[in-house]
């Protein structure tokens, strides 16, 4: 599968004694690179209450990604649903489509993107409820086509643009991937999540996809974090660092995480080896070759022409400089 297109999300990670500032910063230099590499998308997350991630309002950054591009398609990996007022994400993302025609998608979640506590403050009226999640989807879907109303009156999602956004279903265990198929929606499924989805949650998905005018045929793609290095010893290094950030996020801690140097001469525990193997799913690490090999395995896999790629590592250097060996590796086309 030497078509495969790539994409990566970003989640601003902040680094120890560095600042929000700088990681928000990286992010739109990694938007820059993206497109220079030939990347074909570029999303960014959704997180709240957590000092480790500076990713909280996709729709704001997106704005700004989009005017350091000309290229790249944009999205949010995504925007948690519940959260927000359906409408207002119509508004908000109908804005960027009328800055950016054609290059903006609309990556949409139903996890919190953090606690309860701030999924709360964000949304008092949100119950969490499958049913609640499908009514929000639809109504978004109304909003977009202009056919909403209240009272028999219309309600029109501002500004007014004739490009829709590109709307993918977030899914990492196949609950969601129902969910896309039954609205006739793209699906992206999130490995990097959960380790262990199976490709059955495709087949199924493409199986039972309803099509509609817009979208007549199913989409997929498939997510994983990657981290790629130009020797062994670099690929150690940030493979051991994404471990250990990991085993972290197992346990709630989401704050003030540590630098490589002080988790360096770091002995993994009996249980946290048992965890290191169940989130072995999560990850693709090595050498150029070795990471391309295994993302196209993925993809086949999965029965997908296109993964997300995401690195979180300690070193900004080796971070932009693993996308670089994976756009390498690829032979794609960059911007001169």
């Amino acid at each position: 599968m030497s078509d495969i297109k790539l994409g990566i999300l970003d989640q601003s990670v902040v680094r120890t004694d560095s600042s929000a500032i700088s990681a928000v910063q990286e992010t739109i230099e990694t938007a820059i690179l993206a497109e220079k590499l030939g990347y074909h998308r570029f999303w960014i997350s959704e997180h709240h209450n957590s000092t480790f991630i500076a990713g909280s309002t996709p729709e704001v950054l997106m704005a700004r990604l989009g005017a350091e591009t000309s290229q790249i398609r944009l999205g949010s990996g995504g925007i948690m649903l519940p959260n927000h007022s359906a409408f207002k994400v119509a508004e908000n993302f109908r804005m960027l489509e009328a800055l950016y025609p054609g290059r903006i998608d609309l990556g949409i979640g139903r996890a919190p993107g953090g606690d309860g506590i701030s999924a709360n403050l964000l949304n008092p009226s949100n119950t969490f409820q499958e049913e609640d999640y499908i009514k929000q989807l639809q109504h978004l879907d109304h909003f977009f086509k202009d056919n909403a109303q209240v009272n028999a009156s219309p309600i029109y999602a501002i500004p007014q643009v004739k490009t829709i956004p590109q709307q993918w279903i977030l899914s990492s265990s196949g609950g969601s991937a129902k969910i896309a198929a039954d609205l006739g929606l793209n699906l992206a499924v999130a490995k990097f999540i959960n380790g262990s989805v199976s490709p059955n949650v495709v087949e199924s998905y493409r199986k039972h996809f309803m099509p509609t005018e817009d979208r007549p045929e199913s989409k997929a793609l498939i997510s994983s974090f990657v981290m790629c290095g130009e020797t062994d010893d670099e690929t150690n290094q940030m493979r051991k660092y994404i471990d250990y950030i990991l085993l972290q996020f197992d346990k709630g801690n989401y704050q003030n995480l540590p630098a490589f140097e002080d988790i360096r001469n770091h002995r993994f525990t009996s249980f946290e080896k048992q965890r290191l193997h169940y989130n072995a799913g999560r990850i693709i690490s090595g050498t150029p070759d070795r990471v391309k090999e295994k993302i196209v395995n993925l993809a086949k896999d999965f029965d997908v022409d296109e993964v997300i790629i995401s690195t979180m590592s300690f070193n900004k250097e080796l971070r932009l400089r693993s996308f670089e060996l994976v756009a390498e590796a690829f032979s794609m086309n960059s911007l001169s």
